[in-house]
């Protein structure tokens, strides 16, 4: 039996903690104090946890109310699910959640960030949930957390924003197209920023562990990747999909003119 409800006790609030610190390491920077979580509750945040029949907290989401272009919108800012209850998609039933309560306040858009080299997490936040990349931020957190995830990699970030009353999911890409370029391949291998209608960047398939086994080939990545989408994002281009492979995946780029066309 799984039971998602908002926190309700100062006890909820410190087992939150203590998952933060299990999930990113007590040395963590970014770590949301058990005040905050309940200052955030009580201003239209969203502080809620995925609890088993036994009452152990499997997993959190986190995220604050306020205004962004004039408009009032919610930001997702922290989501966790323990080790032993990942792959049961709980963390997509935690953001349902978290859709639902925003909904009811009469919120339109829900943002969050992500880190583009987290392959499974674009497949997450692309193809499952329909998420839209609106933003890329270099280092957004600083240039590092002392995550024991990453340690001192660049946060570079990618925004997401999520519709809470329209499914803005698309068929899902299957394969690049033959016309695109690829400008990030292989062992990060970094090809011409071409002016092209679609283009490709690869990611790899755990750069969690690539970071703890070899962090100036994580490094690598964080820079190719970089490059590519500090030059394209800004001049029009979207991020049309990601295309989930065994070494990772690939996103495809767009050009804005190639979709008003389509």
């Amino acid at each position: 039996m799984l039971l998602i409800r908002d926190f309700a006790s100062h006890d909820d609030r410190a087992r939150c903690v203590e998952l933060q610190e299990i999930t990113w390491g007590l040395g963590f920077t970014e770590k949301v104090p058990a005040a905050m979580l309940l200052v955030a509750q009580k201003l239209g945040g969203v502080t809620a946890g995925a609890f088993d029949a036994s009452g152990t907290m499997l997993g959190f989401v986190f995220g604050v109310t306020g205004l962004r272009d004039g408009k009032i919108v919610h930001w997702s800012d922290m989501l966790a699910v323990r080790r032993e209850a990942q792959g049961q998609h709980l963390g997509e039933q935690l953001k349902e959640y978290q859709r639902q309560k925003c909904q009811a306040l009469g919120i339109e858009t829900i943002y969050w960030t992500f880190d583009p080299l987290v392959a499974r997490n674009a497949h997450l936040n692309i193809n499952r949930m329909g998420g839209r990349v609106v933003e890329f931020v270099e280092a957004m957190y600083g240039e590092g957390t002392n995550s024991p995830l990453q340690g001192d990699m660049p946060t570079d970030r990618f925004v997401i924003a999520w519709s809470v009353s329209v499914d803005d999911r698309r068929e899902p890409l299957h394969a690049v197209p033959s016309d695109a370029a690829l400008v990030v391949g292989e062992d990060a291998a970094e090809g011409a920023l071409v002016d092209a209608v679609h283009v490709a960047v690869r990611v790899p398939r755990d750069i969690t562990a690539l970071a703890a086994a070899d962090i100036a080939t994580a490094r690598r990545w964080r820079m190719a990747t970089r490059r590519a989408f500090s030059h394209y994002l800004p001049r029009g281009y979207s991020v049309r999909g990601f295309i989930a492979d065994a070494s990772g995946g690939v996103y495809l780029l767009e050009q804005a003119s190639s979709q008003k066309a389509g």
